[in-house]
Formats: C-alpha cells, sequence, structure tokens
C-alpha cells in the first residue's frame, strides 16, 4: 500500500470534541485561540509573546542545569525567540509512541516557524509532578512476531508523592532484551535504555536521559518543574492563585457546564471543593481543598497567606499545569494529544484570568508505523489499516472471506442474489392471493437469507482451517496496528519500533510527517 492518511473521526474513542476541534473549527473556536489549520495563527501567536527578559534570564539559567545544548540555550536567551512547547507524563522506556511523535511535531513546528523569520526552540515539558503511578511504572513492546508483552519496574515504590522522584530498582533489562530478541536494530536500543534507565536514576532522569539520547538530532530542550530553580521561577505565579481560587474555580464550573450543554465533555471534573492546587511535602503531593476561606490537606488547615509563603513547595493541577507552564515560557504553540486538548477547553478560562492570553494549541501527529511484512499482508487480503481496528476474532474473518475460492464465492454471491430476487416476486404474489401470509413469508425469506450466509462464512472458516499461515497473518496484522484493542501509538513505547527499525527512526518521522494533515498518518517505515 501507499503512505495513506486515516480522518480521525474514523478511529475508536475519538471524541466529538477533538473531531470537531480538527475537522469544524468553527463550533469550537470559543474555547481556545485560534484555528491550528491556518498557518497566519501561528505566526500571529508568536508576535503577540510578550516575556519579561528577567524571567527569559532565569529560565535559561535553569534550563542550563539539566540541558548541555548551548545553542539551543543561547538562542532562547534572545529577546525575540519563542518556544514551541510539548510534554508527556515521565514514565518506563519513554511511554508510549505518541511521546515521540509530540517531540517530533514539536521541532517540525519550531523549523516551520525559523523559516518564516520567527526564531523558535522546541521545549519538552517532562511531567515529573504527576503521581498516577499506575500509568509510569510498566511499558509495552514486541519482538518479531508482535505480540505484545508487557514489562514493569517489580520493586518500583510510590508513596503518592512525584513519580518524577521514585527511584529506580529492579528494572527489566532482561525481559526487554529477551522480548526485543531478533529484531535488527535490538542491542543498539537496549544499549541506550540501559545508560538511562539504570539503577540510582529515577524515572524523570532515566526518562529525560533517554529521550535526550534519541532524540539528540533535534536540539530539543527538557524543562523539569521539580528543579528548585525552577520552583522558585513559578513561585509568584502559584502564589498569585492562592488568592483567586473561588474566582477560578467558579470560572472553570461555567465553562465545563457549557461545553457540557454544546454536546461535548468536560475532561475533568471540578468538584465543589477544589482548589487547582498540591502541596509538595515529605516527599508526597497533597491535594489542597478550598472551604469557607482557607485551603485544606486531610489533617491541616492553610489560609491563603500561610501558602503564599511555601509557594515553591505549591504543584497545579491538571487544568493549572499549562498556565504554569507558559508563565514559564515564551510559548507560542502547545502540541498535545486528544485529552489534552479537551482540558485546554477547559483552561482556557485560566488562561485568559491568569496570563490575558492563550498560546495555539497544535495537534500532535499521529501516526501507525507498518513494516515490509505488514504492507505486503494487506495488499495480499485487500484490507485497510481500519479493517484492523477490530477484535482479532472478527478481523481473522474478514480475511478468511478473502480465502474462499473466486469460484465459490461468485456462486454465493449469484446464490444471494437469485434468493433476494425469487423470494421478493414470492412474496409479492403472497401479498396478492392473501395479505395476511405477508408477515411469515417476510419471516421466512430472512431465515433462508440468514442460512445462505451462514453456509459463506461456513466456507470462509474453512478456507482459514485450511491455511494456517492466513490465521498467523491475522494475528500478526492486530497485534501490530490494533495491540490489545488500542491504536499502535498509545500501547507500545518506541523502543521495540527502533529495534526493528533503526535509531534514525525519529528523523525519519519528521520527514514523513506533514503539518498541514491532521489526519491519523499510515506510514511504511
Amino acid at each position: 500500500m501507499e503512505p495513506s492518511c486515516v480522518r480521525q473521526t474514523l478511529l475508536p474513542g475519538t471524541t466529538k470534541l477533538f473531531g470537531d476541534y480538527l475537522y469544524n473549527f468553527s463550533k469550537v473556536a470559543t474555547y481556545y485561540s485560534g484555528d491550528h489549520s491556518d498557518p497566519s495563527t501561528l505566526i500571529d501567536s508568536a508576535k503577540a509573546v510578550q516575556f519579561p527578559p528577567s524571567r527569559r534570564a532565569q529560565i535559561v539559567n535553569a534550563l542550563s542545569r539539566q540541558n548541555t545544548n548551548a545553542s539551543a540555550l543561547d538562542k532562547l536567551s534572545r529577546p525575540d525567540t519563542v518556544a514551541v512547547v510539548t510534554g508527556q507524563q515521565v514514565g518506563l522506556f519513554s511511554g508510549p509512541a505518541y511521546t515521540i511523535f509530540k517531540a517530533v511535531t514539536a521541532v517540525n513546528l519550531a523549523r516551520w516557524l525559523d523559516e518564516q523569520g520567527i526564531p523558535a526552540v522546541p521545549v519538552f515539558w517532562l511531567a515529573t509532578e504527576d503521581h498516577d503511578f499506575e500509568e509510569v511504572d510498566h511499558a509495552w513492546v514486541f519482538g518479531p512476531d508482535a505480540t505484545p508483552r508487557e514489562l514493569k519496574i517489580r520493586e518500583l515504590v510510590s508513596n503518592g508523592g512525584p513519580v518524577g522522584c521514585i527511584p529506580l530498582n529492579e528494572i527489566p533489562i532482561s525481559d526487554l532484551r529477551e522480548a526485543l530478541g531478533g529484531l535488527p536494530f535490538a542491542a543498539e536500543v537496549i544499549e541506550k535504555v540501559q545508560l538511562a534507565y539504570r539503577e540510582g536514576n529515577t524515572l524523570g532522569s532515566a526518562f529525560r536521559e533517554f529521550l535526550s539520547d534519541i532524540l539528540a538530532p533535534f536540539s530539543l530542550l527538557f524543562l523539569d518543574p521539580l528543579l528548585p530553580e525552577m520552583r522558585g521561577i513559578a513561585a509568584p505565579f502559584l502564589s498569585e492563585v492562592t488568592s483567586h481560587v473561588p474566582a477560578l474555580t467558579r470560572d472553570l464550573r461555567e465553562r465545563s457546564n457549557e461545553l457540557e450543554r454544546a454536546g461535548y465533555h468536560a475532561q475533568v471534573h471540578i468538584e465543589s471543593d477544589a482548589s487547582l492546587l498540591f502541596l509538595l511535602e515529605g516527599g508526597r503531593r497533597l491535594p489542597l481543598r478550598w472551604k469557607d476561606g482557607s485551603f485544606y490537606t486531610k489533617d491541616r488547615a492553610f489560609s491563603p497567606d500561610d501558602l503564599k509563603t511555601r509557594a515553591n513547595q505549591l504543584s497545579p493541577n491538571a487544568l493549572l499545569r499549562p498556565v504554569m507552564q507558559d508563565f514559564l515560557l515564551p510559548t507560542a504553540t502547545y502540541v498535545g494529544g486528544p485529552a489534552e486538548i479537551a482540558y485546554l477547553a477547559q483552561s482556557q478560562v485560566l488562561y485568559k484570568a491568569l496570563l490575558g492570553r492563550m498560546p495555539l494549541i497544535f495537534p500532535r501527529k499521529s501516526f501507525t508505523l507498518l513494516d515490509a511484512r505488514a504492507n505486503k499482508l494487506l495488499h495480499r487480503y485487500e484490507v485497510h489499516m481500519t479493517d484492523l481496528l477490530d477484535y482479532q476474532e472478527k478481523v481473522r474473518s474478514r480475511l478468511s472471506a478473502k480465502l474462499v475460492p473466486d469460484y465459490l464465492a461468485a456462486d454465493f454471491v449469484s446464490l444471494r442474489s437469485s434468493a433476494a430476487a425469487a423470494l421478493g416476486k414470492l412474496q409479492a404474489s403472497l401479498r396478492e392471493f392473501d395479505p395476511t401470509l405477508c408477515a411469515a413469508a417476510s419471516k421466512s425469506a430472512a431465515k433462508i437469507l440468514y442460512q445462505i450466509n451462514k453456509l459463506s462464512q461456513k466456507t470462509a472458516r474453512e478456507a482459514m482451517r485450511r491455511d494456517k499461515k492466513a490465521e498467523s497473518d491475522a494475528a500478526y496484522l492486530t497485534n501490530l496496528v490494533y495491540p490489545r484493542r488500542h491504536l499502535q501509538e498509545r500501547i507500545f513505547s518506541i523502543v521495540p519500533f527502533l529495534a526493528k527499525h533503526g535509531m534514525d527512526l525519529p528523523e525519519r518521522l519528521l520527514e514523513l510527517a506533514q503539518l498541514s494533515c491532521h489526519d491519523h498518518m499510515v506510514r511504511i517505515v
């Protein structure tokens, strides 16, 4: 097959909000800052950035603690440079493959802005503050037969604190080596994984080191909000938030109701005692609740003034986090996935109240990556990628139908057609003879056509039984394209793809990506 694009609304799980964001932007324009599909909007967003020189100097200094790319840091230090930002929760072995697709999109956009005469640098926000441990303690990979395999950190312990701080031990490198065995570039990628995911590193630092290594040609800057320097720069912003919590949560609830009235969904539920903040203390991330003018943890109360003095210990929730991010950076555009784009429809009211502007939100590139074998099988069975987005049993049934000899397939087509015609004629005659027989005739006709279809399906299954290779082919395609009934990019780590296709895969994806296309891209690599 040739490289193709699939409309995102044809993919399982695409929400109405995301579908309209991509293809009917006017319907959701009120929730965002501009139309991502119009290049002039990105230029306008970049030109609208007004970033304080003193904060820029602070950020560049803080970024220099974790980034050695002097040219990118020097570029960001200039007063007219903007940032193209993306990010992801830190996880084992890079997390889902779309992590890399986000980075590729950000790099592509930064290069495009450079070409328009607007200096830009791509920045990757390391979501180290999140505390959802079960989302990050595992990774899915595959070997030569594409069978999904889950790898977990067996002895990783979380106390409810930020996942980025969790120290690594009992890392499943031997399991990874076994799972990738037989893939041509396995040894090279395992070596890189071992360098980053080593005992003594934290989950956050390992994630950063691995991405920094495999994305080295892209000159990405990485920002960890847990760094003390970053917390110090963010403190005035978070201090300001403590003074406006009731108004901010009121605006968020109104926006959530507005979205639901329009037929969309509110990605983040706003509880009546929400404060938008957490307190980082004793290695834990404690939720703060708001009631009667005070903030509360499980066992303590704080006045807004109390928290202002501890602002460098505050952490934002999912809706406030992007606003803090764009307080810290001269952001022209943020690259996000479907869920992020949904919650940013809510966050817009926070941007308006706290920053006065919201950057352009750009959808990340979305890929299904095929190898030569998968491409050959799609040709052989005359199926498309979307035909595989189903239960494996149903995919096998579709493929088996392609194995029925042409003469039998033609016979079944002819039989269905002639039977339907004859039964229709009979029903018409019965209607004239005695109308009370019509219902019985219709029911009998349906049974006859059902039996013909049933015999056709049995014939197809017999063809599959005779060709065991076809059953293997069905398993390979579904495992690779729709593993565990998820899109490939949402379950597999990038690691098996690097092991299969080589370490230059991110650079090739950059060439394959099309900024103007917001469909899901099916690419042969």
